[in-house]
């Protein structure tokens, strides 16, 4: 009898120890969300959500060394390429201003970049020198002088007005009533510069003109008008302060000489 409960019992010990075995080794499932959990909110949500650009104090900016409309805009174009495209700006360009609507960061950004655009002009001593050589003869050397700011445009004549006729009106019945128009063509040394700086350089864009009236006139129509003989050289050349450069040369129409032409760059303080 002990033996037969002896052999009941033992099947029923390892049943149990399996199930329990079962039960420590089971995988946990997962928990499931919540039904009424809120989902996270999308980037475009988050912005949606900022404040209202309206509720932002109007600010002024000044511009204190631009010179030419042109500087202005270029300005006021890097500002709103560099701010967020929410923020507003106007620019004024008659009182050299650009009204602003943005959050207080952005009025700190916007007057950095202002301050590292909106910088004093520095000024230049330009020095051409026009050498007349006949073959390899120096006849004479000439000097002119002027100065130039960075991305504006210089102009320098020196020479003569000659007298055009352009026209004639009668008055009257006799000669002697004759009313005759004149227009006057400057004749000499024209220099036409515009400096645009480029760290301690500078590019220059230059055009020299050089004009002088012929012996000989031509006769149109029964007036003897002056021939007037031109040459020009043109071109861009970078500059370094305190080094002269050759632009080039030209020959003079009517005769065996030529003109070089050398220009000097100096940084005045």
């Amino acid at each position: 009898m002990k033996l037969i409960q002896a052999l009941f019992t033992a099947p029923l010990a390892v049943i149990l120890t399996i199930s329990a075995a079962f039960a420590q080794t089971a995988p946990t499932l997962e928990e499931k969300p919540a039904a009424n959990a809120a989902p996270a909110k999308h980037a475009s949500e988050e912005q949606s959500a900022k404040i209202n650009i309206n509720t932002y104090p109007v600010q002024t900016l000044y511009l204190h060394n631009v010179r030419q409309s042109n500087d202005a805009y270029e300005i006021a174009t890097a500002l709103r390429n560099f701010l967020p495209p929410d923020d507003r700006t106007y620019l004024v360009p008659n009182q050299n201003a650009i009204v602003l609507r943005v959050s207080p960061e952005d009025v700190a950004l916007a007057q950095k970049v202002i301050n590292d655009l909106d910088r004093p002009k520095k000024n230049y001593r330009l020095t051409f020198t026009v050498t007349e050589l006949d073959g390899s003869k120096l006849i004479g050397t000439q000097h002119f002088n002027l100065i130039a700011i960075s991305g504006q445009d210089t102009v320098l004549k020196q020479g003569s007005k000659i007298p055009i006729v352009t026209g004639t009106n009668a008055v009257g019945t006799t000669p002697a009533g004759a009313q005759t128009q004149f227009t006057y063509l400057d004749v000499g040394m024209n220099f036409d510069a515009t400096l645009t700086e480029m760290g301690n350089n500078a590019m220059l864009k230059s055009s020299v003109e050089q004009s002088s009236v012929a012996p000989e006139k031509s006769d149109i129509a029964g007036v003897q008008e002056p021939i007037v003989r031109q040459s020009s050289l043109k071109g861009e050349s970078l500059l370094t302060p305190g080094k002269p450069l050759v632009l080039g040369s030209m020959d003079i129409p009517g005769s065996t000489s030529h003109l070089q032409i050398e220009v000097l760059m100096d940084t005045l303080p």
